[in-house]
């Protein structure tokens, strides 16, 4: 059973995106503020009415997200 639930975030030309790693999940938000409250309800949302054990989750799953930063420039 996984008890997390991992998030992969970029940033687009206008908003930030963030892709399910191991669920169906894909929202976006104008800012990091804005996606957090989105990711969440997305996840319960994908979630409400499913098992979460047929889904290999365990019954309280946390939420993991990578933000992926821009190319570094070289000095």
């Amino acid at each position: 059973m996984k008890n997390i639930i991992q998030f992969q975030i970029s940033k687009g030309d206008e908003y930030y995106v963030a892709e399910g790693v191991n669920v169906a999940v894909v929202t976006q938000g104008k800012t990091l503020d804005e996606l957090t409250v989105n990711i969440r309800e997305a996840v319960q949302a994908h979630l409400e009415g499913e098992n979460l054990e047929e889904l290999g989750l365990g019954q309280s799953p946390s939420v993991l997200v990578n933000f992926e930063l821009p190319q570094l420039a070289h000095a």
